[in-house]
């Protein structure tokens, strides 16, 4: 039986290109594929990125039981199918989740023996320099992920641990570390933590 990991991060931290720096190391590692409502970016595949699926289509599928969590973002809909999970880890594999914190609560209620990560910026103005540097939002949107980010961040202890991605290897090396159970000095409950939380959040 393999086991499953949830990471969840503010839009901008750099969990995508962590996870997926994790999922090239790690041959037993496999992400589950979430289903959404939004319409697919330029390079995203259907079935590789997302299930890109209808509104209509989503709420039936919450209808029949059929997602691990779900949740709202923004606009759009997300949902991890409970189905897929439960197969890969009986097939033993190591899953990733990658959600949001929302979807983090619900997965920790249905499967207590999870491992949860949540992912912090080094810096409010470093988060905001790599969502402009991703070019996809108006200024807008940069301003709305800027403060649910800050809303975001305030629940990260509710996770069991907490890697801050300042420099991109070493968040990479520490994530290593707790999926190889080794994560103790990673703990969300750090006291070191504290003067950087009080610098995101405020």
């Amino acid at each position: 039986m393999g086991k499953l990991f949830v990471i969840s991060a503010p839009s901008g931290a750099g969990k995508t290109s962590l996870v997926r720096a994790l999922l090239q190391r790690r041959a037993n590692l496999v992400v589950s594929v979430s289903h959404t409502t939004r319409r697919p970016r330029a390079h995203e595949i259907d079935g590789r990125d997302y299930h890109f699926v209808t509104a209509e289509r989503f709420e039936a599928l919450v209808a029949e039981g059929a997602f691990l969590e779900h949740a709202r973002v923004f606009d759009n809909f997300y949902g991890t199918g409970a189905r897929e999970v439960g197969a890969r880890l009986a097939a033993g594999n190591d899953v990733v989740l990658e959600i949001d914190w929302q979807g983090a609560a619900q997965v920790r209620a249905a499967m207590p023996a999870c491992v949860s990560i949540f992912i912090l910026p080094p810096s409010r103005a470093s988060l905001e320099q790599r969502l402009r540097e991703r070019r996809t939002d108006t200024e807008e949107i940069i301003q709305r992920r800027l403060r649910d980010a800050v809303g975001d961040m305030g629940h990260y202890r509710e996770f069991d641990y907490v890697v801050v991605n300042d420099h991109f290897e070493h968040a990479v090396k520490e994530l290593e570390q707790i999926l190889d159970g080794k994560g103790q000095a990673l703990r969300a409950d750090r006291p070191a933590l504290i003067p950087l939380m009080q610098q995101l959040l405020h």
